[in-house]
């Protein structure tokens, strides 16, 4: 078994957020895991509770209650004054040793259980039609489709759907003759596909810098050179990724070009264009990751980068995910068909293929109109929420914060002033019961320390405000403490 603490120099939890499963619970299993692997020994000192609560973003309550039930089941002895500690041994038969014999994990980052979370970007579960949903699932099942559904099924899609997708892509613009489409289990396995495809061997990528994590972690596993591109007001800085794609060979370009992940910034019809050339210029691929294009709440939905490519080399991702029931990871990929085909060999070794009840759901739920429905609402709630959050920010952040202003998506990037720290003050953020998702986990090659990403979509607006402006005032205590910090301090003697 992984596991870690930074105290004690072992690999940190997995922690998510699961109604079922308390965060404390989960706590406690993964430690009672360690010490039953043997990777905890008896008489080891476990950190104390507020400093453990400090390293992985948690209540110092959450993690008290963690140790309670470490304690109850005799696992560890807390002691006045000295701490807590190891009190029982390894129940297994010694045998692998695990923990030296894998490679070292992925970097995660846990998530907090404070009361208004503004750390995971996703819809929010109270804006499910859960009775459209079930009368859907209710058609699908009684349908006289419903045993083939369930059998072993094609690795590219359930057919209807790919036929479907095919047609509305054809009538947007983004299919051409010569193209076709693989269903994914969401874009991440989108990505994960054009990895193994395309950059298998060190290949050079360049992504947005910042960005949302899990494409760094699917490119680093190939040992892909990674480069950031940075990202400014209008989303990625095209004449960055010009110098880079001019001195150096590149296979891949990676962008999201409506409403990024984490900054929310969005690039102008015109970028695109200019994009668009300097890539195929180098003789580069180009995949545009397209999972918020949906989510727009004023103005006019821009062109796709694949509508303006009249080569058709443009690769598209786009998912259900961020417009109804993530569980459901659906997503896919359009391309030229020999890319598609190869994909698709891809996809069936790693999982035969994907779920083809969750599609035949998402398929009927579209057909019948109720997706047209669920997205009218979800348009309105998400317009609401990024007004609200719009507002607090302007309201209540200390003066010298930048933040960004989309027309859609689901999250805001802010820049708090010098001398902020935001991954320093997230354990503060979270005693007060608001926890957010510091800049550094965004980074790829440059981090700013007083960034931050707001994601406000999972919460209604009385929270976003109550929220942010908590955070407001944290942010401006501290920064009146560490102004007036720097005023007494002492200026260095010049010799």
């Amino acid at each position: 078994m992984v596991c870690y603490f930074l105290t004690l120099m072992l690999p940190r939890p997995i922690l998510e957020e699961d109604a079922s499963r308390p965060i404390y619970r989960q706590l406690y299993e993964h430690i009672k895991g360690c010490i039953e692997a043997g990777t905890l020994a008896p008489g080891e000192r476990l950190p104390a509770t507020r400093e453990l609560a400090g390293q992985l973003g948690l209540n110092r309550a959450t993690v008290s209650s963690a140790y309670d039930l470490l304690e109850t089941a005799g696992l560890i002895s807390g002691q006045v004054g000295r701490g807590s500690f190891v009190t029982a041994g390894s129940s297994r038969t010694p045998g692998i040793d695990w923990s030296a014999l894998l490679p070292p994990g992925t970097q995660r980052t846990s998530v907090s259980d404070a009361r208004i979370s503004f750390s995971n970007s996703r819809p929010s579960e109270f804006l499910f039609p859960m009775e459209a949903f079930r009368d859907t699932c209710s058609e699908v099942i009684q349908s006289n489709e419903a045993t083939n559904i369930l059998q072993l099924g094609s690795p590219a899609g359930y057919a209807p759907l790919r036929r479907y997708l095919l047609e509305r892509g054809r009538e947007e613009g983004v299919v051409r003759e010569g193209d076709d489409i693989l269903i994914t289990s969401g874009c991440q396995q989108g990505f994960d596909l054009l990895q193994r495809v395309l950059v298998a061997h060190g290949e050079t990528v360049l992504l947005e810098d910042p960005v949302f994590p899990g494409l760094v972690s699917v490119f680093s596993r190939a040992s892909a050179r990674i480069v950031g591109i940075s990202v400014g007001a209008n989303g990625m800085d095209v004449q960055h990724a010009e110098r880079v794609l001019q001195r150096e060979p590149v296979r891949m370009v990676v962008v999201t070009g409506s409403f990024q992940n984490p900054t929310g910034t969005s690039l102008p019809e015109d970028e695109r264009r200019y994009l668009l050339q300097v890539v195929q210029r180098a003789g580069a691929i180009l995949v545009e990751n397209d999972i918020y294009g949906d989510l727009v709440y004023s103005g006019v939905r821009q062109p796709t980068i694949r509508q303006l490519d009249e080569t058709g080399d443009t690769v598209l991702l786009r998912s259900y995910s961020k417009l109804a029931f993530p569980g459901l990871r659906v997503g896919w990929a359009i391309g030229p068909a020999r890319l598609i085909a190869r994909l698709t060999e891809a996809k069936q070794a790693s999982d035969l293929h994907t779920d083809h009840l969750a599609q035949a759901v998402l398929l009927r739920f579209t057909e019948s109109g109720r997706l047209a429905a669920h997205k009218r609402k979800m348009l309105e709630a998400g317009r609401e929420r990024l007004d609200a959050a719009l507002d607090a920010c302007e309201r209540h952040l200390p003066p010298g914060s930048r933040f960004t202003r989309p027309r859609g998506g689901m999250n805001l990037w802010i820049s708090l002033p010098e001398p902020l720290d935001a991954a320093e003050l997230l354990p503060k953020a979270v005693r007060e019961g608001v926890s957010y998702m510091p800049g550094k986990y965004f980074a790829v090659s440059r981090s700013e320390p007083g960034t931050l990403r707001l994601s406000f979509a999972q919460l209604p607006p009385d929270d976003i405000t109550t929220g942010i402006a908590v955070l407001g005032r944290l942010f401006r205590s501290e920064l009146e403490q560490a102004r007036e910090q720097a005023r007494l301090d002492p200026a260095p003697v010049l010799v």
